[in-house]
């Protein structure tokens, strides 16, 4: 579990760092996909998942 969050947060910093980079590259993309599937397999996906259905919820009832 404990190598499991350290490389989460490995992916999660350097996901943020190309990010505000400027420019994705097909690298930059590898390791935001792997950022996800990590992140889908720790304890907090469960709430990952209810927050974006609430946002996906809320955006989908607007009306311009």
């Amino acid at each position: 579990m404990a190598i499991s969050i350290s490389v989460v947060m490995l992916l999660l910093i350097l996901a943020v760092i190309f990010v505000r980079s400027g420019g994705l590259k097909i690298s930059h993309a590898l390791v935001c996909l792997l950022l996800g599937f990590y992140l889908a397999g720790t304890s907090i996906a469960p709430t990952i998942r209810s927050g974006v259905t609430a946002t996906a919820g809320i955006v989908s009832g607007l009306r311009p």
